[in-house]
């Protein structure tokens, strides 16, 4: 079977995934056919009432209520979206399987990186708040991706580019317009969280093609 990834850019409660396809040989030059699979999964379940019901954004909800509650809002959340995570790659990876693809690595767009301080600290700080409530969606899909077997990487969103230059072999800039021009060809949807997952995707295959056996 040929290997795949899946490639990820995550939101507040969701997130765009796409598989993409292993590429041929180097350069790489994107094409219609390396990207097998679009999809937007849920992060965050309705719940049957609204007392079950998981909070899009967390922290927000968080900031409303004493800090042990708020400790809570945030665990359940947690526990929430690494489920539905979890089964979504699962979900992801049986499909491709069925179709002859091998799904090997994950790859994840981040953003800045910085260490977090305490829940009560978070909450103080709008900033902070929308922060946290990224890299708890990110999070979750990292730890799917790693329950499922997938090698996973990470990388900052300002990095894509250069880093899928000299990964891939081919230029920042042709890389960028061949994305673009995918959109013609694939159809909707395919906005930057499309294209980013895409290349994170593509990013995953190249790190896992140099890993050792």
């Amino acid at each position: 079977m040929r290997r795949a990834a899946l490639g990820f850019r995550a939101h507040s409660g969701w997130a765009v995934m796409v598989a993409v396809a292993e590429p041929m040989a180097a350069p790489v030059v994107p094409t219609a056919s390396m990207v097998i699979e679009r999809r937007r999964i849920d992060l965050v379940g309705a719940g049957t009432t609204a007392r079950t019901a998981v909070p899009v954004q967390p922290y927000h909800g968080a900031r409303e209520v004493d800090l042990n509650r708020a400790q809570q809002i945030v665990e359940r959340c947690v526990e929430e979206a690494t489920r539905l995570a979890e089964s979504a790659v699962r979900v992801a990876i049986e499909g491709l399987r069925v179709n002859g693809w091998e799904a090997v690595a994950c790859g994840i767009l981040l953003a800045s990186g910085r260490p977090l301080p305490s829940l009560a600290k978070i909450l103080a700080s709008h900033s902070l708040i929308h922060t946290a409530e990224g890299e708890l969606f990110r999070n979750a899909l990292k730890a799917a991706g790693e329950s499922c077997g997938l090698r996973v990487i990470g990388a900052k969103e300002r990095d894509l580019y250069p880093r899928a230059a000299i990964a891939l072999g081919a230029p920042a800039e042709r890389l960028r317009s061949d994305l673009d021009g995918l959109g013609r060809i694939l159809g909707p949807p395919w906005r930057q969280d499309e294209k980013y997952a895409a290349l994170v995707g593509w990013l995953a295959l190249s790190a896992a093609s140099r890993a050792p056996v």
